[in-house]
């Protein structure tokens, strides 16, 4: 009797896993087909960069923060810019539509994630397949690392793709005390990547959806629109899901190994950093990090939080634009 209860609970998991599964594909292939791919695919080592690229003028490029794609600044911050620089968004590795970096183990029970570093090295050679030179390079969040690890990757190599300037948007760039919670704990964990996560991508709802969209943006609100925009189902996809938790998880490390070369730094940095953000507090990464990089410079957003480029996109454009004009751009 015992061995038969077990063999009847060892088939309903299967039957739930399968039929889980089942439906985390299902709603991949849906965010698929309504947020396809909205720009073009360059071939880099190991696989493909996917990338959005208008404008004419010196270059800027865009790098989005965890949990997003390019569509982030599609939505609106590119728009402003294509009228005085050449623009290039990226879907940054493991996101939207590009690869994860190549010597990154993706299967379901895999736990390490693509550092800064790794990400810009990717990155970098697109740019160059691209003819970007001299750019700006502007990240978000978990895009403002890899914008620093871009510059620093320039301090070891004389490369036309080496930034001129960075901008950071309420970026990662300092070591943070204590862990990241549960649910980067979990899900970055084996049995995260195993069960959980294709649990979570086959039952979120729109209303979990919304709910952590409104939490990102606040105390600010989503512009109207924007969620339709940026199709938050795709990163969603377990694939997408799975690179993202382990990026965010392994990635106070790697933090501090490329801390330690931030004196070394010499071109422009402008930061923009919202004083009511609370996924990267400015207290602990913009207001120590211009104590150790002297060309950088902050502006403090009073109430804003971790959107600066939706909150106060004029703002952001005027940090661009400081930023090229120190870099002798403009």
């Amino acid at each position: 009797m015992a061995l038969k209860s077990l063999g009847l609970f060892l088939g309903c998991t299967a039957a739930f896993a399968f039929a889980t599964s089942c439906t985390a594909t299902y709603r991949a292939d849906q965010a698929e087909e309504k947020h396809p791919p909205s720009g073009t695919f360059i071939e880099v080592t190991g696989g493909q960069v996917h990338y959005v690229q208008d404008g004419t003028g010196p270059h800027v490029v865009l790098l989005h923060g965890a949990g997003g794609n390019l569509r982030d600044f599609t939505f609106d911050l590119m728009g402003r810019l294509t009228d005085h620089y050449t623009v290039t968004a990226f879907d940054r590795p493991g996101l939207g539509y590009t690869d994860e970096v190549a010597a990154v183990e993706t299967g379901p029970a895999a736990t390490e994630g693509s550092g800064p570093l790794e990400q810009a090295a990717m990155l970098r050679e697109a740019a160059a397949k691209l003819g970007i030179t001299d750019p700006v390079v502007v990240g978000h969040s978990f895009g403002g690392i890899v914008a620093y690890g871009w510059a620093v990757a320039g301090l070891d190599e004389d490369s036309p793709v080496n930034a001129s300037a960075v901008v950071s948007l309420a970026g990662v760039t300092m070591p943070w005390p204590g862990d990241l919670g549960a649910y980067y704990t979990i899900n970055g964990s084996a049995f995260g990547g195993v069960v959980a996560i294709p649990l979570i991508s086959a039952l979120a709802t729109d209303g979990l959806i919304d709910q952590a969209v409104k939490a990102t943006f606040a105390p600010q609100a989503a512009p109207d629109g924007y969620i339709d925009h940026i199709g938050p189902r795709l990163t969603l996809r377990p694939e997408n899901f799975r690179a993202n938790v382990r990026q965010v998880n392994t990635l106070r490390p790697k933090v501090v190994a490329m801390s330690q070369r931030y004196p070394e730094l010499s071109l422009p940095v402008e930061i923009v950093h919202g004083t009511a953000d609370s996924t990267v507090p400015i207290e602990i990464h913009a207001e120590e990090v211009i104590k150790i990089v002297p060309t950088a410079n902050l502006d403090r957003r009073e109430g804003v939080g971790h959107m600066p480029h939706h909150a106060e996109p004029e703002v952001t454009v005027n940090a661009i634009d400081r930023a090229a004009a120190r870099a002798g751009l403009r």
